[in-house]
């Protein structure tokens, strides 16, 4: 056989092999512990499922985890068998993963791809916070957190959006005295009422404090966190949060407020997309109102510093991090900030280019509220190890119904810290 008829055909077969590589099937899945039809879940599904159409070699999966999230991921780690892209909610488990090559660096990966530019910096600079400086969860949302409240309620009742801690405590027991839950929260969830004790120590102590937690300048034991968690305490003794408020659950707890059973409501902006549904806002958005968790009277925080995160972090399979991944996420991420807002009216830590022409009007007043904020911090367990983040949420439901004091709450806390 003549040298170039080999060559032709060495040519054809690499042709082939090529061809038959590009061809393989690719399942990229997805494992959460949200529902596949609401808020960032819904719409990686609706835009992956498209992208399926366009590239049938790319498959998509969504599990719905309802177990331990973090028990589950560790036995999928050490079985090398975690998913494409799965939420965690450990940020010292996703650094631990990180190192041993796990996870995706997503500022090295996006910039690759040409879609760095996409993400909002707000959103990157929270989310290096959580780990060690390395971009690694999608900021898939970009929340702020602080009080919902029923401007009708307020009316009627003659009150002002409170400007400190006592007013707004005042507040609640003038509501309370007219047979109105002052607050609705969900004990259950747990970690609504630990948001508050975090959200006092801020204003106590400033933005920065559980940096300084971490740092060890200063300690959960001292004076300012025992009065966070006794405010809270006191919340919960004096009836303020309901009845039975360690059994209410998320979608009660939404419902209470959206149903005008319950004045005030502290939650993250995720809950636009229940605040912007017609069936559901019973109040009506007209009559809801947000404002910052006021100012501690001595405090050394301020109003102008919000809780901000991106939501439930998500993070993606560095082993799995190829090709054909790396056009899925070019793909999905491309349109993912449009279709968010124009779907659901959600902020996410992504760019949007194309405003839609009738943004709802509770996004676009939180949107301006997110655009003034000065300075954000991170939620009370954000710097926390798991086991710290058990105890916090494990440890807050007897302390808001008297059975643990704030004394032994904090002093737990300091101890699983170590």
């Amino acid at each position: 056989m003549k040298k170039a008829t080999l060559t032709a055909l060495s040519a054809l077969l690499l042709i082939g092999m090529t061809s038959t590589a590009s061809a393989q099937k690719k399942t990229v899945t997805f494992l959460s512990g949200q529902n596949e039809d609401v808020g960032y879940t819904r719409i990686i599904s609706d835009l992956a499922k498209e992208y399926q159409q366009k590239t049938p070699s790319v498959v998509y999966e969504y599990q719905n985890n309802t177990t331990n999230g973090t028990q589950k991921l560790q036995l999928l780690a050490n079985s090398g068998n975690l998913p494409t892209l799965y939420s965690i909610s450990e940020p010292t488990l996703l650094v631990q993963l990180y190192n041993k090559g796990e996870v995706a660096d997503l500022e090295a990966t996006f910039k690759k791809l040409g879609i760095y530019n996409k993400l909002n910096p707000v959103a990157v600079n929270i989310n290096k916070k959580l780990t060690d400086g390395k971009l690694l969860g999608l900021p898939l949302e970009l929340n702020i957190e602080g009080i919902w409240y029923n401007k009708k309620l307020f009316k009627e009742s003659g009150i002002k959006e409170p400007k400190t801690w006592d007013e707004m405590m005042s507040a609640a027991e003038k509501f309370k005295a007219k047979g109105i839950q002052p607050f609705s929260a969900s004990g259950d969830q747990k970690w609504p009422l630990t948001r508050l004790i975090g959200g006092y120590a801020a204003r106590k102590y400033g933005a920065d404090v559980m940096d300084r937690v971490k740092a060890g300048t200063l300690k959960l034991t001292d004076p300012g966190f025992i009065e966070a968690a006794r405010v809270v305490q006191d919340m919960g003794k004096k009836g303020y949060f309901g009845q039975g408020v360690n059994t209410i659950d998320y979608d009660t707890a939404v419902d209470t407020f959206l149903q005008g059973k319950a004045a005030m409501f502290y939650m993250g902006s995720w809950v636009l997309r229940d605040l912007n549904d017609e069936k559901r806002n019973k109040i009506g958005a007209a009559n809801v109102g947000f404002f910052n968790l006021p100012n501690v009277t001595g405090g050394k925080g301020s109003t102008s510093d919000w809780s901000i995160n991106t939501g439930l972090t998500v993070a993606v399979n560095q082993k799995q991090n190829d090709a054909q991944l790396g056009n899925w996420l070019k793909y999905v991420f491309n349109s993912y900030a449009n279709k968010s807002m124009a779907d659901l009216g959600m902020l996410t830590g992504f760019k949007v280019s194309k405003m839609p022409k009738n943004v709802p009007t509770l996004t676009s007043m939180t949107q301006k509220k997110l655009n003034a904020a000065k300075n954000g911090y991170l939620w009370w367990e954000g710097l926390f190890s798991a086991k710290a983040t058990a105890v916090s949420w494990d440890n807050v439901q007897p302390l808001v119904t008297g059975d643990l004091s704030p004394e032994e709450y904090m002093q737990q806390l300091q101890n699983a810290l170590k």
